[in-house]
């Protein structure tokens, strides 16, 4: 799965770009006219509506139709801008312009999924007979795609399957990709049920600069992080997309089956490709859609075609499976659940995500018990007031403070979670020993990690990833 890395309009010039958005509206508008597919009209929207943006990151203006830019204009090259109130979220973007983060309920207007209110952390309550993960408590897992009809299947003794995945950027994860593993751990765990891991070393490889040799070991590394985090063996396969796909024929068939259902509009639309990109990036998500069919694991499914996916994500991915859920009925399989989650924020805070290439804004599963608290004094974005007296007086903010977010996230304690926060508010509670409370949370969570991945060897690696039949009879 995709990391975020900024794409923009990169080197055009406000006048091409304008050009290319007067031919895409005309293109939309002829689309209509013809009635043609709803599904080639979205596209052509979508990437009109790209356009837009890159253009507005150009000339600081709205488009306007028949309003070529002046020449006067100032081109800007430094990526995406978000104007206030506005939130970028794609595989590849992710930012906005507010601390306390992305505004996920517009998110979910936007995407068009459903939010995990309490009914339905009631319910999985009720039908696993356990008490929910703190991620579903406190709302980290936050917006679903037919989670009900997954409950529903499985109050019917129906089973279903989990697919997660990772872009193996580097050596060395952060804290941040552990989100939908630890999940993902307790709800195979609570359902009892297979798990398929995706490890997308070919997509590193299309979009960053890599080799493909490096992209294959950061893919076996990472791998040891994913295995530290507790999975059964006996239940769970991993695989590297650069391996699986030539010894799967039941994998690559599904990968065809989505391509050709797919076309090269629809895909510009959906993640903003251009004609300057290379075919691969072009053709990588029906690559990323092939898990989310049973057939794609003949050894572990037996050939059935009609075991559905539960994904676990977050919500950044989405896209890729929207476009997944359309074709999925187009050949024959049920369309795949999703859970989605909250981005892990940067150090520097909520604006963006924590990413690997910034080892400032980054905690990493290698870091010592000293970077980690070197990092978090030195770099965690604070709430707090300027002066020890203003903060007794008028309180910190919970909302934008980073230390508190992350608590959010690893402190398992509700109680003890809930009496920091109004400490915090009330001004009891000083920066200072919020991080502190950070820090004595992650050190220990974080040498434990370390200590079971010294017990991952290459012989654990190679169980995990050979494709093989698990403890499940289909």
């Amino acid at each position: 799965m995709t990391d975020c890395q900024e794409e923009g309009p990169g080197n055009a010039t406000p006048m091409e770009v304008f050009e290319k958005l007067t031919a895409q509206g005309d293109k939309v508008r002829a689309l209509k006219t013809e009635k043609a597919d709803k599904a080639d009209i979205d596209a052509a929207v979508q990437l009109l509506l790209k356009l837009k943006v890159d253009y507005k990151t150009l000339t600081g203006q709205d488009y306007k139709a028949g309003c070529p830019p002046s020449n006067s204009t100032p081109t800007q090259d430094n990526g995406p801008s978000v104007t206030e109130g506005e939130d970028m979220v794609d595989p590849w973007n992710v930012s906005t312009s507010s601390a306390k983060g992305v505004d996920y309920d517009k998110l979910i207007v936007r995407f068009g999924s459903s939010k995990i209110d309490q009914e339905l952390v009631d319910r999985i309550e009720r039908v696993t007979g356990q008490k929910p993960h703190q991620f579903l408590r406190r709302g980290i897992f936050f917006s679903h795609r037919d989670m009900h009809q997954i409950l529903d299947a499985y109050e019917n003794k129906k089973s279903f399957y989990l697919y997660t995945g990772r872009g193996p950027s580097s050596e060395a994860m952060h804290v941040g990709h552990l989100i939908p593993f630890i999940f993902t751990k307790w709800l195979q765990d609570v359902f009892d049920i297979p798990l398929v891991i995706q490890l997308t070393d070919d997509e590193k490889y299309l979009w960053k600069d890599l080799s493909l040799e490096e992209c294959h070991r950061y893919a076996v590394e990472n791998a040891k992080d994913i295995i530290a985090c507790g999975f059964d063996v006996n239940k769970t396969f991993i695989f590297s997309d650069l391996d699986y796909m030539g010894m799967s024929p039941g994998f690559y068939r599904n990968v065809v089956k989505v391509q050709k259902h797919v076309t090269f509009n629809q895909v510009k639309g959906i993640f903003g490709f251009t004609d300057s990109d290379c075919i691969g990036k072009i053709s990588f998500p029906a690559i990323q859609a092939a898990p989310s069919f049973s057939t794609s694991f003949p050894q572990i499914f037996n050939g059935r075609k009609d075991v559905q996916c539960l994904i676990p994500c977050a919500i950044d991915q989405d896209p890729y499976f929207r476009m997944t859920r359309d074709v999925a009925p187009r050949i024959g399989y049920p369309k795949p659940a999703l859970l989605h989650s909250t981005f892990f924020p940067a150090l520097q805070g909520a604006q963006t995500k924590m990413s690997a290439s910034d080892p400032n804004s980054s905690i990493f599963l290698t870091d010592t018990a000293k970077q980690i608290k070197n990092k978090i004094n030195k770099h965690a974005f604070s709430g707090g007031k300027d002066t020890i007296e203003e903060h007794r007086k008028y309180g910190g903010n919970a909302e934008v403070d980073v230390s508190f977010m992350y608590l959010t996230f690893f402190l398992e304690d509700d109680e003890q979670l809930e009496k920091i926060r109004k400490d915090y508010t009330s001004g009891a509670l000083l920066t200072g020993e919020l991080k502190k409370c950070l820090i004595e949370t992650l050190q220990p969570m974080i040498m434990a990690h370390q200590e079971r991945r010294k017990q991952v060897t290459e012989e654990t690696v190679q169980q995990f990833m050979t494709p093989r039949r698990l403890d499940f009879n289909y």
